[in-house]
Protein backbone atom coordinates (compact mmCIF):
# COMPACT_ATOMS: atom_id res chain seq x y z
CA UNK A 1 0.00 0.00 0.00
CA UNK A 2 1.15 3.95 -0.40
CA UNK A 3 1.49 6.01 2.08
CA UNK A 4 1.49 10.28 1.32
CA UNK A 5 2.42 10.74 4.70
CA UNK A 6 0.02 11.69 6.85
CA UNK A 7 -2.61 12.74 3.71
CA UNK A 8 -0.97 15.49 3.09
CA UNK A 9 2.24 17.69 3.20
CA UNK A 10 1.90 20.87 5.18
CA UNK A 11 3.89 23.92 3.93
CA UNK A 12 5.55 26.12 6.96
CA UNK A 13 6.55 29.58 7.17
CA UNK A 14 10.47 28.74 7.06
CA UNK A 15 8.72 26.82 3.16
CA UNK A 16 9.44 23.54 4.33
CA UNK A 17 7.14 20.91 3.67
CA UNK A 18 6.54 18.34 6.54
CA UNK A 19 4.71 15.21 6.48
CA UNK A 20 4.23 12.54 9.38
CA UNK A 21 4.16 8.68 8.07
CA UNK A 22 3.11 5.98 10.25
CA UNK A 23 2.77 3.63 12.27
CA UNK A 24 5.58 2.21 10.40
CA UNK A 25 7.10 -1.28 10.95
CA UNK A 26 10.75 -2.24 11.76
CA UNK A 27 11.53 -3.30 7.73
CA UNK A 28 14.54 -5.82 7.02
CA UNK A 29 14.03 -3.82 3.53
CA UNK A 30 13.83 -0.02 3.36
CA UNK A 31 10.50 1.64 2.00
CA UNK A 32 11.58 3.74 -0.86
CA UNK A 33 9.57 7.02 -1.70
CA UNK A 34 9.12 9.05 -4.91
CA UNK A 35 8.64 12.79 -5.23
CA UNK A 36 7.69 14.78 -7.85
CA UNK A 37 7.61 18.92 -7.94
CA UNK A 38 5.37 20.96 -9.83
CA UNK A 39 5.19 25.00 -9.84
CA UNK A 40 2.58 27.39 -10.46
CA UNK A 41 2.53 28.99 -13.95
CA UNK A 42 0.83 31.91 -13.60
CA UNK A 43 0.14 32.44 -17.39
CA UNK A 44 -1.08 28.78 -17.85
CA UNK A 45 -2.67 28.86 -14.54
CA UNK A 46 -2.03 25.57 -13.52
CA UNK A 47 0.90 23.75 -12.04
CA UNK A 48 3.83 22.76 -14.88
CA UNK A 49 6.62 20.50 -14.11
CA UNK A 50 9.43 21.77 -11.95
CA UNK A 51 12.79 22.98 -13.71
CA UNK A 52 16.13 20.13 -13.41
CA UNK A 53 18.07 23.20 -11.99
CA UNK A 54 15.21 22.96 -8.08
CA UNK A 55 16.83 21.21 -5.55
CA UNK A 56 14.83 19.38 -2.66
CA UNK A 57 16.46 18.10 0.48
CA UNK A 58 14.71 15.02 2.24
CA UNK A 59 15.27 14.81 6.18
CA UNK A 60 13.33 11.59 7.80
CA UNK A 61 13.39 11.52 11.59
CA UNK A 62 12.17 7.96 13.46
CA UNK A 63 9.66 8.22 16.48
CA UNK A 64 12.68 9.01 18.83
CA UNK A 65 13.86 12.61 16.51
CA UNK A 66 17.05 10.59 15.48
CA UNK A 67 17.55 12.00 11.79
CA UNK A 68 17.97 8.38 9.39
CA UNK A 69 17.78 9.95 6.09
CA UNK A 70 19.48 13.76 5.15
CA UNK A 71 20.61 14.43 2.00
CA UNK A 72 20.15 16.82 -0.98
CA UNK A 73 17.89 15.65 -4.77
CA UNK A 74 16.69 17.01 -7.11
CA UNK A 75 13.31 18.31 -8.39
CA UNK A 76 12.14 14.44 -8.74
CA UNK A 77 13.68 11.18 -7.52
CA UNK A 78 13.44 8.21 -5.37
CA UNK A 79 14.99 7.74 -2.20
CA UNK A 80 14.80 5.07 0.66
CA UNK A 81 15.40 4.72 4.61
CA UNK A 82 15.85 1.58 6.75
CA UNK A 83 13.39 1.81 9.36
CA UNK A 84 14.66 -0.23 12.87
CA UNK A 85 12.15 1.59 15.47
CA UNK A 86 8.06 0.99 14.93
CA UNK A 87 6.04 4.40 14.89
CA UNK A 88 5.19 7.30 13.30
CA UNK A 89 8.33 8.57 11.59
CA UNK A 90 8.56 12.33 10.27
CA UNK A 91 9.26 13.49 6.33
CA UNK A 92 10.75 17.26 6.01
CA UNK A 93 11.13 18.36 2.45
CA UNK A 94 12.55 21.91 1.72
CA UNK A 95 13.79 23.43 -1.60
CA UNK A 96 16.33 25.47 -1.86
CA UNK A 97 14.41 27.89 -4.26
CA UNK A 98 11.43 27.72 -2.27
CA UNK A 99 12.01 31.43 -0.38
CA UNK A 100 12.72 32.97 -4.01
CA UNK A 101 9.13 30.91 -5.33
CA UNK A 102 7.11 32.33 -2.83
CA UNK A 103 9.00 35.62 -2.88
CA UNK A 104 8.09 36.16 -6.37
CA UNK A 105 4.55 34.93 -5.76
CA UNK A 106 5.01 31.31 -6.88
CA UNK A 107 3.59 28.07 -5.41
CA UNK A 108 5.08 24.61 -5.05
CA UNK A 109 3.35 21.38 -5.18
CA UNK A 110 4.98 18.11 -4.02
CA UNK A 111 3.37 14.73 -4.91
CA UNK A 112 5.37 12.02 -2.21
CA UNK A 113 4.13 8.41 -2.64
CA UNK A 114 6.31 5.87 -0.07
CA UNK A 115 5.42 1.64 -0.48
CA UNK A 116 5.60 0.03 2.69
CA UNK A 117 5.51 -4.04 3.25
CA UNK A 118 6.10 -6.39 0.70
CA UNK A 119 4.38 -4.26 -1.87
CA UNK A 120 7.85 -2.30 -2.19
CA UNK A 121 9.21 -5.66 -4.18
CA UNK A 122 9.17 -5.22 -7.70
CA UNK A 123 8.34 -9.02 -8.81
CA UNK A 124 8.79 -9.08 -12.25
CA UNK A 125 12.25 -7.13 -12.04
CA UNK A 126 13.61 -9.67 -9.44
CA UNK A 127 12.09 -12.60 -11.58
CA UNK A 128 14.45 -11.13 -14.34
CA UNK A 129 17.26 -10.60 -12.87
CA UNK A 130 17.46 -13.75 -10.95
CA UNK A 131 15.50 -15.95 -13.77
CA UNK A 132 12.94 -17.53 -11.31
CA UNK A 133 10.35 -19.69 -13.24
CA UNK A 134 6.68 -18.64 -12.29
CA UNK A 135 6.79 -21.17 -9.51
CA UNK A 136 9.76 -20.09 -7.77
CA UNK A 137 8.26 -16.39 -8.16
CA UNK A 138 5.31 -17.33 -6.82
CA UNK A 139 7.07 -19.05 -3.71
CA UNK A 140 9.26 -15.60 -3.25
CA UNK A 141 6.12 -13.78 -2.98
CA UNK A 142 4.61 -16.48 -0.48
CA UNK A 143 7.58 -16.15 1.39
CA UNK A 144 7.50 -12.27 1.30
CA UNK A 145 3.98 -12.42 2.29
CA UNK A 146 4.81 -14.95 5.64
CA UNK A 147 8.06 -12.46 7.09
CA UNK A 148 5.80 -9.39 6.42
CA UNK A 149 2.78 -11.52 8.78
CA UNK A 150 5.58 -12.09 11.07
CA UNK A 151 6.46 -7.93 11.22
CA UNK A 152 3.16 -7.70 12.02
CA UNK A 153 2.69 -10.00 14.89
CA UNK A 154 5.75 -8.57 16.18
CA UNK A 155 4.63 -5.04 16.08
CA UNK A 156 1.51 -6.35 17.01
CA UNK A 157 3.21 -7.22 20.26
CA UNK A 158 4.91 -4.15 20.84
CA UNK A 159 2.17 -2.11 20.49
CA UNK A 160 -0.04 -4.07 23.41
CA UNK A 161 3.27 -3.96 25.49
CA UNK A 162 3.47 -0.71 25.10
CA UNK A 163 -0.37 -0.28 26.02
CA UNK A 164 0.32 -2.49 29.01
CA UNK A 165 2.62 -0.08 30.29
CA UNK A 166 1.06 2.68 29.78
CA UNK A 167 -1.67 0.99 31.56
CA UNK A 168 0.42 0.01 34.32
CA UNK A 169 1.84 3.57 35.15
CA UNK A 170 -1.79 5.19 35.17
CA UNK A 171 -3.06 2.65 37.25
CA UNK A 172 -0.01 3.28 39.36
CA UNK A 173 -0.73 7.31 39.42
CA UNK A 174 -4.35 6.52 39.98
CA UNK A 175 -3.24 4.74 43.20
CA UNK A 176 -1.26 7.66 44.39
CA UNK A 177 -3.34 10.52 43.67
CA UNK A 178 -6.05 8.07 45.83
CA UNK A 179 -3.56 7.61 48.38
CA UNK A 180 -2.72 11.32 48.26
CA UNK A 181 -6.48 12.15 48.69
CA UNK A 182 -6.67 9.83 51.54
CA UNK A 183 -4.09 11.28 53.64
CA UNK A 184 -5.05 14.85 52.58
CA UNK A 185 -8.81 13.90 54.23
CA UNK A 186 -7.40 12.46 57.09
CA UNK A 187 -5.30 15.48 58.04
CA UNK A 188 -7.90 18.03 57.18
CA UNK A 189 -10.18 16.10 60.03
CA UNK A 190 -7.44 16.19 62.38
CA UNK A 191 -7.09 19.61 61.53
CA UNK A 192 -10.98 20.71 62.67
CA UNK A 193 -11.08 18.33 65.42
CA UNK A 194 -8.04 20.18 67.10
CA UNK A 195 -9.64 23.63 66.05
CA UNK A 196 -13.10 22.70 67.25
CA UNK A 197 -11.52 21.39 70.31
CA UNK A 198 -9.48 24.56 70.89
CA UNK A 199 -13.18 26.47 70.15
CA UNK A 200 -14.75 24.60 72.66
CA UNK A 201 -11.93 25.21 75.41
CA UNK A 202 -12.33 29.29 74.44
CA UNK A 203 -15.83 29.56 75.16
CA UNK A 204 -15.59 27.18 78.12
CA UNK A 205 -17.20 24.53 76.78
CA UNK A 206 -15.72 22.05 77.50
Amino acid sequence: RGWGGAGEIRRNRGGRYRGVLGPLRPAAHPPPGNYRTQLWDKQSESFLPSTPGLGMHVEVKDPDGKVVLSRQYGSEGRFTFTSHTPGEHQICLHSNSTRMALFAGGKLRVHLDIQVGEHTNNYPEIAAKDKLTELQLRARQLLDQVEQIQKEQNYQRYREERFRMTSESTNQRVLWWSIAQTIILILTGIWQMRHLKSFFEAKKLV
